[in-house]
């Protein structure tokens, strides 16, 4: 078996990247603290071809930083990703839910919460536009924005702990919905 090269695999240049059509997902960030949870984010999102990635409260976006680039830490996980992936900032996560509902998206918190959805029993619309907020490492998503939101989505779980990290739950989840929302192969 041989490893397949960069080349091999036919991957996108990063103005092919910015033409090509996206998955219509976007990943909403409500107070991620970890620069490499918020990288690993960007990387995955670029893996899937996802529309974007919105940063809101203490969740890091490049006008924190002095000389406007984004953190070496961010950079090391998201490997580039962070240049590939459009962004925007949102002081309050309210605001960028609102902002999508008002654009036609259909708003999910992956959260434990009473009445979710189980991941594996999402299903989603071809030709609809969906969002899903992702919180703190500790808190989870704020509790104002899962009573905003269209529904919450939750991974099940087995073990004796009942969270996952937030980049492996990003990872899942965004896996779990660009392949039912995949625009091309």
């Amino acid at each position: 078996m041989h490893k397949l090269t960069p080349i091999e695999m036919h991957r996108l240049t990063v103005e092919q990247f910015r033409q090509a059509e996206k998955v219509p997902l976007i990943v909403v960030l409500d107070n991620v603290r970890s620069l490499h949870n918020v990288g690993a984010v960007f990387r995955t999102a670029d893996a899937f071809r996802l529309e974007a990635v919105y940063l809101c409260g203490i969740t890091v976006h490049p006008q924190d930083v002095e000389g406007r680039e984004w953190p070496s830490d961010l950079h090391k996980t998201a490997l580039g990703a962070e240049d590939t992936v459009p962004y925007r900032y949102f002081k309050d996560t309210n605001e960028a839910v609102l902002s999508l509902q008002q654009a036609g998206y259909t708003v999910f918190a992956v959260e434990q919460a009473e009445g979710s959805i189980r991941l594996d029993e999402v299903h989603l619309q071809s030709g609809r536009k969906y969002a899903v907020v992702l919180g703190h490492e500790v808190f989870g998503v704020q509790q104002s924005v899962v009573d905003m939101a269209d529904g919450c989505i939750e991974i099940p779980q087995y073990g004796t702990k009942h969270s996952l990290n937030v980049s492996v739950t990003a990872g899942i989840v965004m896996y779990q919905l660009a392949q039912q929302l995949r625009v091309d192969s």
